[in-house]
């Protein structure tokens, strides 16, 4: 079952910051220009906390970790942090316009706590490969701050929309609401009732969770719970007694701190879920040539040559296709399905008929050479949003070769999870993302 809590969050006070001013997009999402920018927007700006400036004389014991911890320390102590008089869920929206139309959108959820499983326990599903890298360094913030400061994006079904109508069918005004560096307009409501928060947790007990955003989080998370669960002697798994009591207006609660950590919950049945594609650079290829990649692609696509690398050719492109921006040249690359299915026969069919894995197992691996394990390591590959960055890029010189693609679907993405499979690394770009900063667990 899905276990979900409230919490008493730590929250910035409006009366002593500018909310605008210190909340930052996700710490995986933060160019250096953009670390740059918060450092400068405000002294309290949680970039502080969640992606710290490094200097060449940092140690073991002075490092942006350590900095982190004094600097969350520093802020509750001062009261820029506050922490909340009684527990709390916060239903939480988004509305923002669709990158590169008219169209305005409006995403809705709520923030809670969420119990940590292994995605053998078949609670929690994943959707996509991770980087270890990326991992030991979200254990190492963690360890040292002892804090949840941004949520992991978790989906799940739910066509009553239950979450909804409870949360937002009263109209009630929002207690915050923030506009983001791209326009996104934030709004969170804190729902502090008994009732209300109970009627919550019975409606998410029966549910599947997707990750959308947050694979890294989430898996270094299970870990430290895991080993939390070993030191205090505790189960992971096991709820304490107050869960059994919803029924008298006890509030449920983590087995121990480190049991959960802080996720937004979207029903995906709902309106406003955006995904959209997550192009691929592809640099440093030895002695790489336009020509030969062009002829030993067209073994597997049909190959039409384009007057500029317009990514809008996809939607008009059935099936699997790419755009490939070369130095000499932009090109349509359209699958070849029946010699594509041969090649992936060992591949499962809900994987097989992706777009993003045709280009990682043919044109990245069997053409251009790559190893799962340097792409893995980002070895040769940079992953961006913005094709015209992308194309950029290669007519730099900087880059030999980009691949614009189309985004997956929401169902393609449910279809993969639930099978247990994994797609690989940055198949989904979920926009706009969820901003840091407008709540903290502390563990402590």
């Amino acid at each position: 079952m899905a276990r979900i809590y409230p919490f008493r969050a730590l929250r910035y006070d409006t009366s002593r910051v500018k909310m605008e001013d210190v909340v930052t997009q996700p710490y995986d999402k933060i160019t250096p220009a953009m670390q740059e920018r918060y450092y400068e927007a405000s002294p309290y700006n949680l970039i502080r906390v969640i992606l710290g400036k490094q200097f060449p004389t940092d140690t073991d014991d002075e490092n942006c970790y350590t900095r982190a911890a004094e600097t969350l320390r520093q802020w509750r102590k001062d009261h820029i942090l506050r922490e909340e008089a009684e527990p709390a869920l916060y239903g939480y929206s988004q509305t923002y316009t669709v990158p590169h139309t008219n169209e305005v959108r409006e995403r809705r959820g709520f923030i809670a706590l969420g119990h940590l499983y292994d995605y053998a326990d078949k609670v929690v599903y994943r959707h996509e490969q991770t980087f270890p890298k990326h991992k030991s360094d979200r254990m190492s913030l963690f360890k040292a701050t002892r804090a949840y400061c941004e949520q992991i994006y978790m989906l799940y079904s739910d066509p009553a929309f239950t979450a909804e109508k409870l949360i937002f069918d009263s109209g009630a005004p929002a207690d915050l609401a923030i506009t983001d560096e791209y326009g996104v307009v934030h709004k969170v409501w804190k729902l502090t009732d008994p009732t209300l928060i109970n009627l919550l947790v019975t409606a998410m007990a029966d549910k599947k969770l997707i990750i959308a955003d947050g694979h890294h989080r989430y898996e270094t998370s299970v870990a430290y719970a895991k080993e939390r669960s070993a030191q205090l002697k505790l189960p992971l798994n096991q709820p304490r007694d107050e869960e059994e009591k919803l029924g008298s207006g006890h509030l449920p609660v983590p087995p121990f701190p480190e049991a959960a950590m802080m996720m937004t919950f979207v029903n995906m049945e709902a309106p406003g879920i955006t995904i959209l594609p997550t192009h691929r650079v592809v640099y440093d290829i030895p002695e790489f040539s336009s020509p030969d990649f062009l002829t030993k692609a067209s073994a597997f696509f049909d190959i039409k040559e384009l007057d500029s690398p317009d990514v809008s050719i996809l939607e008009k492109t059935p099936g699997v296709a790419f755009v490939a921006a070369t130095g000499d040249g932009n090109y349509l690359l359209s699958a070849k399905k029946e010699v594509i299915a041969k090649e992936l026969a060992n591949v499962p069919a809900r994987q097989a008929q992706l777009d993003v894995v045709q280009l990682h197992s043919i044109v990245l691996e069997r053409i251009l050479g790559l190893t799962s394990d340097s792409i893995t390591k980002l070895g040769n590959i940079r992953y961006i949003r913005e094709a015209d960055e992308a194309v950029g890029l290669v007519a730099s010189g900087e880059a030999d070769i980009a691949f614009l693609i189309k985004p997956i679907t929401l169902d393609q993405l449910k279809d993969v999870s639930l099978s247990m499979d994994v797609m690989p690394q940055k198949s989904t770009d979920f926009y706009p993302k969820l901003l840091s900063g407008l709540a903290i667990y502390a563990l402590d």
